[in-house]
């Protein structure tokens, strides 16, 4: 109920848990690979609107779809808007997590996202994906292009490769106990289980903090600080799955074990990337990148925001959509920038359309 309390805006959504299927204990399949039979089911919210281009929301890493709760009420009056639990977060099924690879790894989000879609029977879509989601989103593409119709990476992880400040910094001993720790796998979540009663307390103050008192856009209200602040806490405190890939998709410092950098050659599905101007994540990869991808691109900064921009500045955020998404939208004549926004140059002086 607590996502159902966040979600709920002034717009009336279905809420479901899509079954994606199941499998025998040692089953090839790899979100499958669990001492487990139960089917996996994949928590997921539709705001229905008819005529109008779908667009299906990916979180990010501990996250779940909420963290969207300031948006959905405008997206859904110019898209039939699905937003799902990644498998292993949130509210969806939080199986075994037994994979041990890089490769494994991926297929475990990008294989039962792939599944959610055919049991949802969607065709074509635009696909968004923040952090984690955008890397994942990015790795879907990839893999599945014939489905995706434009891709919206937000402060998307992934693209940079290390730097020298963070090998640097392993070299060192407190780099070197960060990098023990990382490869333990000990995650904020596990720290939030392992404080039992005092769990609901850190979360509250960290969300009071960072999205309170320094925020870069518009704070939370009491209500909303509340409700999001139990939201947080339930996901982080859930059962340990979907949170255990870290380790296995990201180095010390969120630098991906397979940068998606050296894939952007293969792109082919047209991309808009979304920055807020004060995210922490590097959007110098994701313009690198653009220089080697052959498919029309956009990098969109929206001012007011951090990494979780469409909290810090929900009609930023929109508005950045709605231009990202123009070529979609029947009717809307969107012939500048919206006031605010900048758009980044492309790297190799190209002109960015945003056309499929």
């Amino acid at each position: 109920m607590l996502a159902g309390n966040l979600c709920g805006g002034r717009t009336p959504y279905i809420q479901e848990q899509v079954n994606i299927g199941t499998g025998p204990p040692g089953s090839q399949v790899r979100w499958f690979r669990s001492v487990s039979n139960e089917p996996r089911f994949i928590n997921t919210i539709t705001f229905e609107r008819e005529n109008a281009p779908t667009l299906v929301m990916v979180h990010g890493y501990g996250a779940a779809q909420g963290f969207f709760f300031r948006n959905y009420d405008d997206l859904a009056q110019r898209f039939r808007v699905l937003a799902i639990d990644q498998l292993g977060c949130g509210a969806s099924s939080r199986p075994d997590f037994t994979c041990k690879s890089t490769e494994e790894t991926e297929s475990w989000f990008v294989d039962s996202l792939e599944e959610w879609r055919r049991t949802k029977k969607l065709d074509h879509f635009i696909l968004l994906g923040h952090s984690l989601g955008g890397y994942v989103a990015a790795r879907y593409a990839l893999k599945h292009p014939e489905h995706v119709q434009h891709l919206i990476l937000v402060g998307a992880a992934g693209f940079s490769e290390e730097s020298d400040r963070i090998i640097q910094f392993r070299s060192t001993w407190k780099g070197a106990v960060a990098n023990f720790m990382w490869d333990r796998n000990l995650t904020p979540q596990k720290i939030v289980r392992g404080i039992g009663p005092w769990g609901p307390a850190l979360v509250r103050k960290y969300a009071g903090v960072r999205f309170g008192t320094y925020t870069t856009g518009n704070m939370l209200n009491e209500q909303e600080s509340k409700l999001f602040s139990d939201y947080l806490f339930h996901t982080l405190a859930g059962r340990a799955s979907g949170e255990l890939c870290l380790k296995y998709i990201f180095s010390l410092g969120a630098f991906a074990r397979t940068p998606l950098i050296t894939s952007a050659p293969d792109w082919k599905v047209p991309t808009s990337f979304i920055y807020g101007m004060d995210d922490w994540m590097d959007w110098g990869g994701a313009q690198e990148a653009r220089k080697k991808m052959p498919v029309s691109t956009e990098l969109l900064r929206v001012p007011q925001g951090g990494h979780f921009v469409f909290l810090d500045n929900a009609p930023g955020f929109y508005s950045a959509i709605v231009y990202a998404c123009r070529h979609f939208l029947p009717g809307l004549a969107v012939k500048h920038l919206p006031e605010g926004l900048i758009q980044v140059p492309h790297p190799n002086n190209k002109i960015d359309t945003g056309e499929c």
